[in-house]
């Protein structure tokens, strides 16, 4: 379960809450190793610019119903662990994209699966959304985890989908619908 004040999710550690320009610098940190773009398809290299352009535009997406994009917050000390987000790929729709990367030094503590549960809830009881779908490279493993942990169901697989890393990556897509939320958990 979560909690919704001020504009922030709330969980059990977790505070997920609107960037920052603040947090440019941490992003860039956490970005510019490249290991978040073998799993997650952000720039390499990734520069401050980069950070700043992105959360620059959230919050004209979260106004135009694009994009809810959240930094994923310790709740006590407000360190940054990474992002979350739901994208609306198709306006006015009521599905979204779950979208999410943690930085590597904070991954295997189940941060992206408490975070990526409380989103989920987000977008059924306060997004008022029917569906919730993800996707992973076929080659990590440990996201199709995290989706099955937060309650999705494998949908499929799009072989060779991608051609990321020098290689064709399948694209596996999990999803949940709001009728699965009633017995969510």
């Amino acid at each position: 379960m979560y909690e919704y004040s001020n504009g922030n999710i709330l969980t059990d550690r977790l505070t997920l809450r609107p960037f920052t320009l603040d947090d440019a610098d941490d992003v860039t940190e956490m970005c510019a190793t490249g290991t978040i773009q073998r799993t997650a398809p952000l720039p390499y290299p990734y520069t401050k610019e980069n950070a700043v352009l992105w959360i620059s535009a959230h919050e004209e997406n979260r106004r135009s119903r694009i994009s809810y994009d959240f930094a994923v917050t310790d709740r006590e000390s407000g360190k940054l662990y990474g992002a979350i987000s739901l994208m609306m790929r198709v306006r006015n729709s009521p599905t979204a994209e779950l979208g999410y990367w943690i930085g590597e030094k904070y991954w295997n503590r189940g941060y992206a699966t408490e975070a990526a549960r409380a989103m989920i809830e987000y977008a059924f009881s306060e997004l008022m959304l029917h569906r919730v779908f993800a996707r992973h490279y076929g080659s990590n493993i440990a996201s199709g985890r995290v989706m099955q942990k937060a309650g999705m169901k494998q949908e499929g697989v799009m072989r060779d989908h991608l051609f990321v890393n020098g290689r064709y990556e399948d694209s596996v897509i999990y999803g949940i619908v709001s009728m699965d939320y009633d017995t969510y958990g």
